[in-house]
């Protein structure tokens, strides 16, 4: 038994030992295998990653080709439009002759408006300094005819006649030909004339002599209770002084006010806002008494029962 037990146990020693080396032989063999394939798995990505870039690569290129090209066809076409068209235009649009024609014709108007300008310039000025001339002639006339007083006579030399000179000064020369001035009395009109004497039937107003009469000379004052005589001769041709109300027209605008506001006055009632208690129109609004009256609604009879209120609640003492 014991032999057999140790025959067992050396079976079993080696067959543990042979599955221990076939374990580690195969994980070798397996690990090597992992090894390439791994290996093999790298290469063949990198064959296929290589594949794509140059694939995309030569397509960006073909691409950027592409644009280069276009935008090289584009300039050029480009240069032949401008060529193109630049000819058909001078050619049969702007053509260079006949601009050239109108800017000469442009030009010679250009000259005939600018002498034309020229002339009503000088024109202009002419006529303003012959204005000028005449203002200043006639403002030489019209002193000469406001100094004629100074005028040389037969006996006496004026200040523009100096005996001291050879020939009289030009204003003296003036002043013979020219006539003094004559200073009329400006008419006073009467501010009321225009309103007071405005009637058809009346062309003119009345002369009334509005200056004091002078008292007669070498008169003696007659006896008796008689007044001065200049006296009465001033209350006689006393000025007309009319009132307002003489002077105003008839139609005037003050007296149809005036007849407007009568008339109003008898067509509305006094009182504009009369006090209805009854009236829908006063329902919503609060009635406010007056401060001199005790009641609330009722009218206070002054002077018949009492003259002033009676609060005896606010009295200090009975008395």
């Amino acid at each position: 038994f014991y032999i057999f037990r140790s025959v067992n146990e050396d079976r079993n020693l080696k067959y543990k030992a042979a599955v221990k080396i076939q374990s580690w032989f195969r994980g070798c063999r397996v690990r090597a295998y992992l090894r390439y394939l791994n290996k093999m798995v790298i290469f063949i990505q990198k064959w296929w990653r290589g594949y794509r870039s140059r694939r995309y690569f030569k397509k960006i290129v073909e691409t950027a080709y592409f644009i280069m090209k276009m935008n090289f066809y584009n300039e050029m076409a480009v240069r032949i439009q401008k060529r193109w068209r630049g000819y058909y235009v001078r050619k049969y649009i702007h053509n260079y002759y006949a601009l050239k024609k109108y800017l000469e014709a442009i030009s010679v108007n250009n000259e005939i408006v600018r002498s034309e300008l020229q002339e009503y310039a000088e024109m202009k000025e002419n006529e303003e300094k012959r204005k000028d001339l005449e203002k200043k002639e006639k403002e030489k006339k019209y002193q000469a005819r406001k100094m004629h007083y100074l005028l040389s006579t037969e006996q006496i030399a004026g200040i523009y006649n100096s005996p001291f000179r050879k020939s009289p000064d030009p204003m003296e020369l003036l002043l013979r030909k020219s006539k003094p001035l004559s200073h009329r009395q400006q008419q006073m009109k009467s501010p009321f004339a225009s309103e007071l004497y405005d009637w058809p039937t009346c062309r003119r107003p009345p002369s009334f002599s509005t200056e004091q009469a002078l008292p007669p000379i070498g008169r003696q004052k007659p006896q008796g209770p008689f007044r001065d005589t200049a006296e009465v001769l001033r209350q006689r041709y006393k000025p007309l002084e009319p009132t307002l109300r003489v002077a105003a027209s008839i139609n005037s605008p003050l007296e149809k006010a005036r007849e407007e506001m009568r008339t109003a006055e008898w067509r509305n009632c006094i009182h504009d806002n009369e006090f209805l208690p009854f009236s829908s129109y006063h329902k919503n609004k609060k009635y406010d008494p007056s401060i001199h009256r005790s009641g609330k609604y009722g009218q206070e009879a002054y002077g018949i029962k009492h003259f002033r209120e009676v609060q005896p609640k606010k009295w200090v003492a009975d008395k």
